[in-house]
C-alpha cells in the first residue's frame, strides 16, 4: 500500500470519494438492506451509549443524577435491542417520528410566517412549511416506503458527494503536483 495514501490530501479526497460512490450505489441498488443495516448500526451505537450510562450510574464518583443515568441507560439498551433484532420495525418507527417532527415543524413555520417581522419573505416560509408538512404526512402515512426513500436519498447524496470528492482530489493533484520522493539509490 502507498505510504503517502493517508498523508497526501488529494489521495484522501479520492479515497473518501470512492467510498462515498460505493456506498451510494449500494444504497440505491439495495435501499431496504441499507435502511436495515443503518438501523443495526444505530442499535450498536445506542447499546454502547446505554452500557456507558449504566456504568456511570453505578460508579462511586459519578456526579449528577444516578437515577437519571440509569433510566436513560435502560431505555437505550431496550431501544438497542429492537434496533438490532427488529431493524425493520425500528426503521419504520424512526421514519414515523421524523414524519411527525416534520409536520410539527411545518405548522410552526406557518405560525412564524404570519407572526414574524423577519426580512425573509413570508411566501418562502410558507413554501418551506408546505414542503415540511407534505413530506411529514407522507412519512407518517407510509413509514416503510419512507424509510426506503430515505435510504435512496442518502445513497444519491453519498454518490454525488463521492463524485465531488473524487473530482476535487483529481483537480487538486493536477493543480498542485506533489514532488516525487528522491530515489534512495541516487541520494
Amino acid at each position: 500500500m502507498d505510504r503517502e495514501l493517508f498523508t497526501s490530501s488529494w489521495k484522501m479526497l479520492v479515497v473518501r470519494g470512492a467510498i462515498g460512490i460505493v456506498f451510494g450505489i449500494l444504497a440505491v441498488v439495495w435501499p431496504i438492506e441499507t435502511a436495515l443495516a443503518l438501523m443495526v448500526l444505530l442499535g450498536f451505537w445506542v447499546l454502547l451509549e446505554g452500557i456507558s450510562l449504566l456504568v456511570q450510574a453505578f460508579q462511586a464518583k459519578t456526579q449528577g443524577s444516578r437515577l437519571g443515568r440509569a433510566l436513560l441507560g435502560v431505555v437505550a439498551v431496550i431501544v438497542a435491542y429492537f434496533a438490532i433484532f427488529s431493524p425493520g420495525v425500528t426503521a419504520q418507527t424512526v421514519t414515523w417520528i421524523v414524519g411527525i417532527w416534520l409536520i410539527v415543524r411545518g405548522v410552526v413555520e406557518v405560525v412564524a410566517a404570519f407572526s414574524s417581522y423577519r426580512l425573509t419573505p413570508r411566501w418562502l416560509l410558507l413554501v418551506g412549511a408546505a414542503l415540511s408538512i407534505l413530506l411529514g404526512a407522507f412519512l407518517v402515512a407510509n413509514p416503510g416506503r419512507g424509510a426506503v426513500g430515505i435510504a435512496v436519498w442518502l445513497g444519491l447524496i453519498a454518490l454525488c458527494w463521492g463524485l465531488v470528492f473524487v473530482l476535487m482530489g483529481l483537480v487538486q493533484r493536477r493543480e498542485h503536483p506533489w514532488p516525487t520522493p528522491a530515489d534512495p539509490a541516487t541520494a
